[in-house]
């Protein structure tokens, strides 16, 4: 199989923004690469400030919303929570059948998962055992301030007992002004966890367009690390449901 799975430290740190820039910067290079969301809460799928909304329009994908995200729910809560409320179900299998209906239209998917890796996410899994089912590099979203360093080595740590690869650390929303912090946080993150930042993206202050995200996770992602990943997959392998 071949893509990443995009998870976070927490809610609220630029996931769905780094993982429809990244789609976006990789389909810019010619990879046929799409986007899955399976499940969202917040919003519905249609809605155009939804992260299914977001990410369909950084990466440029010509797939629908409610593709790109088949289980939505108005309400803000942890995903299995929320469809509880709502009176649905959904179940690790209903998303991975999808998932593999997605590889039939790319050779690479870049999945978002919910919140940070223990969140209860299906009737009967929590998102790592999601990213446990597709076992696709990790790539982990962090905020670049105070309390970074102990989520973001916790997160890496906990993947790593679950047998799953991280590929790197993205830190979201830099600023100017905290540079010389972000710094000694990145280096401190690397040399607990072992694993690379791969990446300083920049605060985005108010409505930003596309072209900005993308210009901005060109600039300072290190995209060829992630594309070592892409190449050395070779085969998309489905994932059995049963």
């Amino acid at each position: 199989m071949s893509g990443f799975f995009i998870t976070a430290t927490d809610t609220e740190v630029g996931k769905t923004v780094v993982a429809g820039a990244l789609a976006g910067v990789f389909r810019e290079l010619g990879y046929n690469v799409g986007v899955y969301k399976p499940l969202q809460s917040g919003h519905v799928a249609s809605n155009p400030e939804g992260d299914a909304a977001r990410l369909k329009v950084l990466s440029g994908v010509p797939t629908k919303e409610d593709e790109i995200c088949p289980y939505s729910i108005e309400e803000p809560l942890a995903p299995r929570l929320a469809m509880k409320r709502a009176g649905r179900v959904v179940h690790l299998k209903d998303i991975i059948d999808h998932y593999n209906e997605r590889l039939k239209e790319c050779n690479s998917l870049f999945v978002e998962g919910a919140g940070g890796l223990a969140v209860p996410y299906t009737e009967d899994a929590l998102v790592i055992d999601f990213a446990k089912e597709l076992q696709l590099p990790l790539i982990v979203v962090a905020r670049p301030t105070l309390g970074t360093v102990n989520h973001t080595v916790l997160t890496i740590a906990y993947a790593k007992e679950h047998g799953l690869t991280v590929a790197g650390v993205i830190l979201s929303g830099c600023k100017e002004c905290e540079m010389e912090r972000v710094q000694e946080n990145k280096e401190m993150i690397e040399e607990l966890s072992g694993v690379p930042v791969l990446g300083l993206l920049p605060f985005f202050e108010g409505a930003f367009t596309k072209e900005e995200v993308l210009e901005s996770a060109k600039e300072y992602i290190m995209i060829s690390k992630l594309e070592e990943f892409i190449r050395n997959e070779s085969t998309v392998a489905h994932i059995s449901s049963n």
